[in-house]
C-alpha cells in the first residue's frame, strides 16, 4: 500500500514541478520548481496504522507562492497538481 501511495504522490509531484512558476529575475530562479519532494510511511493516520505519502515544497517561500500575498497572486500549484494528477492516475 505504501508503494501505491508513493506512486500517486510522485505523479502529483511531477505535475507540480511542470506547472511551478519560475521568477527569472529573482535571486534564486528555479529554486521553487526544484524543491518538490515526496515522503511516505506506513505509520500515518490518526492511529498510526495507515500508509500515507506527502508531497511538499521545501523552499521557505512555498506557502506564499501557493496562497499568495497582498502583492503576489496565489498560484495554487499543489492544489492544481493534486486535481490534475489525482487518484485516477
Amino acid at each position: 500500500m505504501e508503494a501505491e501511495m508513493r506512486r500517486r504522490a510522485e505523479i502529483i509531484k511531477d505535475v507540480a514541478q511542470a506547472i511551478s512558476p519560475v521568477n527569472e529575475g529573482g535571486p534564486h530562479p528555479g529554486r521553487y520548481k526544484g524543491s518538490w519532494e515526496v515522503d511516505s510511511t506506513t505509520r500515518g493516520g490518526r492511529r498510526r496504522d495507515r500508509a500515507v505519502a506527502y508531497v511538499r515544497n521545501t523552499a521557505y517561500y512555498a506557502r506564499w507562492v501557493e496562497y499568495g500575498t497582498e502583492k503576489v497572486p496565489a498560484h495554487h500549484v499543489l492544489l492544481r497538481a493534486a486535481q490534475m494528477g489525482g487518484p485516477n492516475q
